[in-house]
């Protein structure tokens, strides 16, 4: 929990010295009890002694109080709220492994399954984009809040050659910027580009500038082998402010396939996936199976549906301070016939 104004909280001082003052007022008033010649006297003028209750409304008070001081104190919490508006661009490997069958039917169709089961849990005003990337990289489908469009791209896809995993990033990133920037990829692919404008960002991360409302969502199952390599373009992405997470199907030690006739190895790059996924504070999973890939984009729309955000709860502390308050003379009344 965190404080908008935290030198409030010192003003919480005030509960042990109220505290004090009541134990104070107690034993003055025992003090004053024992002046009777007779404690019989005393005992027939209280009546039914209230015993340990006598305590519980003033106990109750002083808790509201604390309540009321915290509540001055603006707190807050990071909280699960829904997120109304956003991008997020599905990027996807369709190079010629993608065909490999170990995960059924085989990769590109698990992964079009999967990706499709992602895009069904976004809300409405979402836009989604769709960039597949092989020996370069291309948008399928600009981002559109339309989802038949999106599915239809998802559909499209065919494996191809090679993977550019880092071109794959830059054209993502084209996809998400205005067009009155110099796109991303310019200086990269296009040696005669200005370099690319930066966006302005959301403040706040202590790694970043701050979060963009996009978010990339890439994934692979083999080694970048082109052009140029993804964690010497990732700043384009971080001071850009947006999350890359990566999905690795397949595993570190990679597999034989057979290719037009020919025995072609591929093997997952774990470390890259992962780095550039922590550089932009995002996560990295990986997916052997089907099963397993579409489990992870649905936890992935989960969380994008779901954004975690600071939320001010005072309301909360003051309402919890009035029912304290409330109880507290409540009691007194029905027990006492008195206020505090």
């Amino acid at each position: 929990m965190q404080f908008i104004w935290p030198t409030v909280l010192l003003s919480l001082i005030l509960v042990p010295v109220l505290v004090g003052v009541y134990i104070w007022l107690q034993r003055r008033r025992r003090r004053y009890a024992v002046r009777y010649a007779s404690l019989s006297l005393v005992r027939d003028a209280m009546g039914n002694a209230p015993g340990r209750r006598r305590h519980v409304p003033p106990a109750l008070f002083l808790l509201a109080v604390a309540f009321m001081l915290v509540a001055a104190a603006r707190p807050q919490m990071v909280v699960a709220v829904p997120a109304q508006e956003g991008t997020v661009i599905l990027a996807i490997d369709v190079s010629g492994s993608m065909q490999a069958t170990d995960v059924q039917p085989n990769r590109m169709e698990a992964a079009k399954s999967a990706a499709m089961a992602f895009v069904d849990k976004q809300g409405p005003a979402v836009q989604i984009g769709v960039v597949s990337f092989s020996g370069d990289a291309s948008i399928v489908q600009t981002p559109t809040t339309d989802k038949d469009l999106v599915r239809a791209a998802i559909a499209r896809l065919r494996p191809q050659r090679a993977t550019a995993i880092g071109r794959g990033i830059l054209v993502s990133l084209d996809a998400i910027f205005t067009e009155d920037e110099v796109p991303p990829s310019a200086k990269y692919l296009n040696p005669g580009a200005a370099p690319a404008t930066p966006a302005p960002t959301a403040t706040g991360h202590p790694n970043m500038p701050g979060f963009a409302p996009a978010t990339i969502v890439l994934m692979t199952d083999g080694q970048n082998n082109q052009f140029p390599q993804p964690l010497a373009i990732i700043d384009e992405a971080i001071n850009r402010g947006v999350r890359v997470y990566t999905v690795g199907l397949g595993t570190p030690q990679g597999t034989v396939l057979r290719l037009g006739g020919r025995a072609v190895r591929t093997a997952l790059d774990e470390t890259t996936l992962k780095s550039i996924a922590q550089l932009t504070d995002a996560e990295y999973f990986n997916a052997s199976n089907a099963n397993d890939l579409k489990k992870i984009y649905e936890n992935l729309a989960t969380q994008f549906v779901l954004r975690q955000e600071k939320t001010e709860i005072t309301a909360y502390f003051t309402i919890a301070a009035a029912l304290l308050s409330l109880a507290a003379v409540g009691l007194s009344m029905l027990w006492f016939g008195r206020l505090l």
